[in-house]
């Protein structure tokens, strides 16, 4: 990894560009999705934990040059400066204006950046999953309601994955523990769709699993979370709940308040708005994944990012966050 960065250095440091097109060019093979410089972050992804702090910031900061560098760049060929000699002074240009991420892959970013300073690593799964993963290995019991359509989207024997915690039960079969992971992603539930709530929406969950893990380290762990996302003085409580694959279970709420309609709306007039179950792992999870509870204990939490992006930024609808309005979504440029 040190020569693939060392390698995109010297590309820097003596590419020339002295036209549009070649700049296009370069953005394709460096910039683009399929870029060299995509290429390294996906390798960085399956660096040991130990050796990423070691080429993260070198990462990072190269991606940025590259940023600059074509930035640059761009306002010399799209701005029609009379060295380039490329366009017609003559005919007018309509200055371009580019996208930036959307608020809730700012949000699901800002979340990953917490737990990572906490140990966790990333994690992702498919989202087209087997009743396995997704509800048997979960503790899910032969006749839960989860399992029928009213609830799940099925594709013949598969079924659209309901959760993210199908990830942990991939994970836990692949090793021993230690395990500190979050797992992002999509997930589908047959739901009204409502100010509150999508038949789609984004979640990501985490799973801790060792020696002498307890409740008390779940509490302090989404305590911590909470105040680093929101601030130190947002308020939350815990509720007892029940999940299949958790006990004890519980779920935490977040005070949005009763200030606004919007805010009255989303959260029933209550107030609270519940962001996250969480609780113990299920010995039986752990049994379904040949670890021993007897020595190993662990917890697991799962939260909306949807909710998480509407109470950081005071958005009254979920639907707002897939209308593709760019009224709404131009709120978020700089945001990264």
């Amino acid at each position: 990894m040190k020569l693939a960065i060392e390698e995109l250095e010297n590309v820097l440091n003596s590419i020339k560009i002295e036209s549009a097109e070649e700049l296009e060019n370069f953005k394709l093979t460096y910039l683009s999705r399929k870029g060299k410089l995509s290429a390294l972050i996906q390798q960085f992804r399956t660096v040991a934990p130990e050796d990423k702090k070691t080429f993260g910031k070198p990462i990072n900061i190269l991606k940025k040059k590259y940023e600059v560098f074509l930035t640059e760049k761009q306002k010399i060929f799209c701005e029609g400066k009379k060295d380039s000699n490329l366009f017609d002074n003559d005919i007018p240009l309509n200055a371009k204006k580019y996208g930036s991420l959307h608020p809730i892959k700012i949000t699901e970013n800002k979340i990953y950046e917490i737990f990572y300073s906490m140990g966790f690593d990333l994690r992702e799964g498919p989202e087209i999953e087997d009743d396995w993963h997704n509800f048997t290995a979960l503790n899910f019991e032969e006749e839960h309601p989860a399992r029928d359509m009213q609830d799940t989207f099925f594709i013949g024997e598969k079924v659209l994955r309901t959760h993210t915690s199908s990830v942990q039960i991939r994970e836990m079969e692949k090793g021993t523990p230690p395990f500190r992971i979050v797992m992002p992603g999509r997930v589908y539930r047959n739901e009204a769709i409502s100010s509150r709530s999508n038949c789609f929406f984004h979640q990501i969950e985490g799973l801790y699993i060792d020696k002498g893990v307890n409740f008390a380290d779940l509490k302090q762990t989404l305590y911590s979370f909470v105040q680093q996302l929101f601030g130190p003085n947002t308020k939350i409580r815990f509720r007892s709940s029940y999940f299949p694959f958790t006990e004890p279970s519980a779920e935490m709420d977040i005070w949005a308040g009763l200030d606004t309609e919007d805010a009255r709306r989303l959260t029933k007039g209550t107030g609270w708005l519940e962001v996250m179950g969480c609780g113990m792992v299920h010995p039986n999870v752990l049994t379904n994944c040949n670890i021993d509870p007897e020595v190993y204990s662990g917890f697991a939490f799962g939260m909306g990012i949807d909710r998480m992006t509407m109470l950081k930024y005071n958005i009254g609808d979920i639907r707002d966050l897939f209308n593709n309005d760019t009224r709404f979504l131009k709120q978020f440029e700089g945001e990264i």
